[in-house]
């Protein structure tokens, strides 16, 4: 791949038209693993100086505190309570403005590179409810200024927050700076329920599972605050690592290895591979690290957690560091760059400069109870009920969804969604189609594959989820959406739902839905 060029398959029309599906997963599965998706390297450092200005904005909204005072003498206020508060709101706020995961061209969004609060300060777009039948005053799919509201103050409130000064000395966790004002992170925390539970999607978008639990430990009082904290941090730790105990992970580690913007040599990338280009199979190499990086994402949080200082602290530390950086810069799938940064300056924040503080230190152990059952059975419910809890907070992060979501995005690329390019799913395909067509022509129908085949469970997906009808059949270009991933994200993006074919008694078609793209 170049600096500016990107380096996609170059694909005649009329071999692509007449191959099979299985023909152009070969053919888009082999440049995959050996050039990984082709993104320019531009790309690549537009997002290392979106990380760089992440960071500066964390510094400047520390700065802004009384008492912490110079770019300089960093080394010795970045890890004062205040200080990783404000690290905590600053990235949560970067989140729901849609500036850190699912940014830019790397997930699609070219013109404009992010969607949130262009969606979400909009009265009449679309809103998806939690539980509309069991809130009340949570019913309906249409964004209503009382929405546009909620969203508005929760990002008047963070910012608020940030540019809070701290409470004054206090012993208890030690500083001279003293903490945000509680009242402040409980408006931060209930604004961002009240936006939740009318769109889970800000709720999501916002990270609420990460920053969100972190802000909720940040109310209570004392070394509580401390040890909150770092049970949180655990638990995302060892929710993430647990999505990872299953065959699917290391052909994604193989994958992401594959599209490293930092490994250039093509034989290290087909050694990837078991024997390429006709075995795609991972190799030892990606299942090595796929296993060491699940025992270390399990087995180190809790040693990091109790151990209090020594050789222990220091490799459990050492090793969750090398981890998130290894992930950061392999750039993976939904761009979490700024999620890996954060987890790395927690380890110093949170854990190495408060070594000492333990379960011992707990005043209310109630709260912290109540804190620990919720993290842990959110997680337990996502992994044992999946339909009950969102990927993110349930952490079954790499068992499901995302390739379902790849599919799903593709599917409206179709030529029938150029029929109403005005709704916002269909404008992304064909900002996405546009931008391919910059390349030649010959190369824009080697989208469809590319997205189907990175993969295993895209794969399948493609093939049975959202099977197309066959030309010439009335209701041509109508799609089947069988299962409840698919009906899913077929509502998320704008589907219109169509009542089930009459008849349908095998379970396989039991509940399915005729879907047209809008």
């Amino acid at each position: 791949m170049g600096f500016l060029k990107s380096d996609l398959p170059t694909i005649d029309k009329d071999v692509w038209r007449a191959a099979d599906r299985s023909e152009r997963l070969k053919l888009m599965a082999r440049h995959i693993a050996e050039r990984g998706t082709g993104n320019p390297d531009v790309l690549h450092v537009v997002y290392a100086l979106k990380v760089v200005l992440y960071m500066l904005g964390a510094i400047a909204f520390a700065l802004t505190t009384n008492g912490i005072d110079g770019w300089a003498d960093a080394t010795t206020w970045w890890c004062e309570p205040i200080v990783l508060e404000k690290v905590v709101l600053w990235t949560l706020l970067f989140e729901v403005l849609g500036l850190g995961c699912g940014f830019g061209p790397l997930n699609g969004r070219v013109a404009p590179p992010l969607g949130s609060p262009l969606y979400w300060l909009r009265t009449g777009t679309i809103r998806l409810p939690p539980w509309p039948q069991r809130i009340p005053f949570t019913t309906g799919d249409r964004r209503s200024p009382v929405d546009v509201a909620a969203y508005a103050a929760l990002l008047i409130a963070t910012l608020t927050a940030l540019l809070s000064d701290g409470t004054g000395p206090i012993d208890a966790p030690a500083t001279p700076v003293g903490l945000i004002p509680t009242w402040k992170l409980a408006t931060v925390v209930t604004l961002l329920a009240i936006a939740g539970l009318r769109d889970k999607v800000i709720f999501l978008a916002a990270r609420g599972e990460v920053y969100g639990a972190l802000t909720v430990a940040f109310l209570l009082p004392g070394l509580d605050m401390i040890v909150a904290a770092k049970i949180v941090m655990v638990a995302i730790w060892m929710g993430a690592a647990t999505s990872k105990l299953n065959r699917h992970f290391p052909f994604v580690v193989s994958t992401m290895m594959a599209n490293n913007p930092l490994i250039r040599s093509k034989w290290l990338k087909r050694n990837l591979f078991r024997r390429h280009p006709e075995d795609l199979r991972p190799s030892w190499i990606p299942a090595l690290l796929a296993h060491v990086g699940t025992v270390i994402e399990l087995g180190m949080p809790p040693l990091l957690f109790f151990s209090h200082g020594g050789i222990v602290t220091r490799v459990a530390a050492a090793l969750l560091i090398t981890l998130h950086l290894i992930i950061l810069t392999a750039v993976p799938l939904g761009v979490p760059l700024e999620w890996n940064v954060f987890m790395i300056y927690g380890i110093g924040a949170i854990f190495l400069a408060h070594i000492n503080v333990g379960i011992q230190d707990i005043s209310h152990p109630w709260f912290i109870a109540a804190l620990v059952v919720v993290l842990v059975g959110t997680v337990a419910v996502g992994h044992v009920w999946p339909r009950k809890v969102s990927f993110l907070p349930g952490m079954p992060l790499l068992r499901r969804k995302l390739g379902h979501f790849g599919v799903a995005l593709h599917r409206l690329g179709q030529p029938e969604g150029r029929r109403r390019p005005s709704r916002a799913g269909v404008v992304a395909a064909q900002v996405l189609r546009k931008a391919l067509r910059q390349q030649g022509e010959g190369r824009v129908p080697s989208l469809h594959g590319l997205r189907v085949s990175i993969h295993v469970r895209s794969r399948a997906c493609g093939h049975d989820a959202l099977r197309p009808c066959r030309p010439g059949r009335p209701g041509a270009g109508i799609h089947r959406c069988r299962g409840r991933n698919g009906r899913r994200l077929c509502r998320r993006l704008g589907i219109r739902r169509r009542p089930p074919p009459s008849g349908a008694a095998r379970r396989g078609h039991a509940g399915a839905l005729r879907i047209r793209a809008w």
